[in-house]
């Protein structure tokens, strides 16, 4: 009697119930599922989906599917099958982070895209149960706004004493023998670890480059002994309901929040010799510069995720914790929209506005949660201004126009983005379930 084969959706639920019900099981016979036609589709439609920059020689996936999409799968498993797959190298795109450094992104090429993604999701269910509460990064159904809640909530439960931990050229420094240590804890599959190897030795001998389908995940199993550690911590210094140590992480972005009462003073140098001894172990630089212990009782703030933390006080004279965008997002932003105006002063008002719009959206719907509305009021009447500008310059005059067009004309008339609402913190707090 035939088996039938298991549909990848049933197979990624299988592995991930027996993952979570024995944490200590290693798992074998991964190889075929990594190489099956179902399995590269959906990692292809996973990569597409991401969209992404060209390979290094200017393949896309429309010449991809204009020559035949089965085709392009079948070749790259008939290369896994044979053992004869060798990743091809990654091109390298520099990313202004804004403070005049740049962050180097590796592309891999479309192929080399479906295999890492095949693999992801053939691993993804195995590491998952291992993962913490507080690991937010590139985890199913989990989101930034979700740990930006964490941290919201933490610092009004009143813990307000802040490490703030900056990971020194983190995906760059891990260790390929201490993350290939930690997956073959997991994995029994011979196959898989070596295909993994021949991945994590393109990018060169040591790191995992920023930019790859699989880096995401082998970030979050180097880093899990580090959220350990620290859900030991809060557990070791519980008392009854109460806990006084919280964090929240996100890929390399790690907050630790402790209680703010003195009886807790000895809890902020002896959690940060402990991640600095953790992170020492696996090889991980601390930024002396930019690691910092912060006391927004003194009224300090922290950042985390693009948003500035602060205690301010409310219309009703009320000290709260307030969560906003940072003024370097802000000024990004600005610098965006400033250049496509500029590209476009000579251009009819809509084309501006076409390609505003979808950098505005996306700006929006990251930074529509906490307590955003002054700032999203402020780039709202920027950005009209901008457009007023650029209309009463096209026709030779100067100001703003404000009696010749009506803001309603403006919003409905051009189509300028105008969607600048605003969602609270707990509607953010989705528990991901498997």
């Amino acid at each position: 009697m035939i088996k039938p084969l298991i549909k990848l959706q049933d197979l990624r639920k299988r592995i991930y119930i027996k993952a979570k019900a024995d944490k200590t099981w290693k798992f074998w016979g991964l190889y075929v599922h990594v190489c099956k036609p179902e399995t590269l589709r959906a990692a292809y439609e996973m990569a597409r989906k991401n969209k992404g920059s060209p390979e290094v020689d200017g393949e896309t996936f429309e010449a991809i599917e204009e020559r035949g999409l089965e085709a392009f799968l079948w070749e790259i498993r008939k290369e896994l099958v044979n053992r004869t797959y060798l990743p091809t190298r990654a091109r390298e795109k520099a990313i202004d982070k804004g403070n005049g450094k740049l962050r180097i992104l590796k592309i891999p090429s479309i192929w080399d895209r479906v295999v890492q993604g095949a693999v992801k999701l053939i691993l993804e269910p195995i590491f998952e149960p291992n993962f913490q509460e507080g690991s937010y990064g590139y985890r199913p159904r989990r989101t930034a706004h979700q740990a930006v809640y964490r941290v919201s909530g933490a610092l009004n439960e009143g813990k307000t004493r802040v490490i703030d931990l900056d990971l020194k050229s983190y995906f760059d420094s891990i260790r390929h023998d201490i993350l290939l240590k930690k997956i073959a804890s997991r994995v029994a599959d011979r196959e898989v670890l070596r295909l993994i190897k021949l991945i994590l030795k393109a990018g060169g001998k040591r790191g995992v480059g920023q930019g790859g389908v699989a880096s995401p995940l082998f970030s979050n199993i180097y880093l899990t002994e580090v959220d350990a550690m620290l859900e030991r911590a809060k557990e070791a210094t519980r008392r009854d309901k109460y806990i006084h140590i919280e964090y929240a992480r996100f890929a390399d972005d790690l907050v630790v929040l402790i209680e703010r009462h003195r009886k807790w003073d000895w809890l902020v140098p002896a959690v940060e010799k402990r991640l600095r001894e953790e992170l020492t172990k696996l090889g991980v630089e601390v930024n002396q510069e930019k690691t910092k212990v912060v006391n927004l009782e003194e009224g300090e703030s922290i950042s985390f995720l693009g948003f500035d933390f602060c205690k301010r006080k409310n219309w009703k004279g009320e000290t709260v914790v307030v969560c906003t965008p940072r003024g370097k997002a802000k000024a990004m932003l600005k610098q965006k929209i400033r250049e496509i105006f500029k590209q476009n002063t000579s251009q009819p008002i809509r084309r501006a506005i076409q390609q505003i719009n979808p950098i505005l959206s996306g700006w929006t719907n990251y930074f529509c949660v906490g307590n955003s509305s002054k700032c999203f009021w402020s780039i709202r009447e920027w950005v009209e201004k901008k457009v007023r500008r650029h209309l009463m310059r096209s026709r030779q005059r100067r100001g703003f126009g404000w009696k010749r067009w009506s803001s309603e004309w403006i919003y409905q008339n051009l189509g300028l983005f105008n969607d600048y609402k605003i969602r609270y913190l707990h509607q953010a707090n989705v528990s991901p379930e498997q």
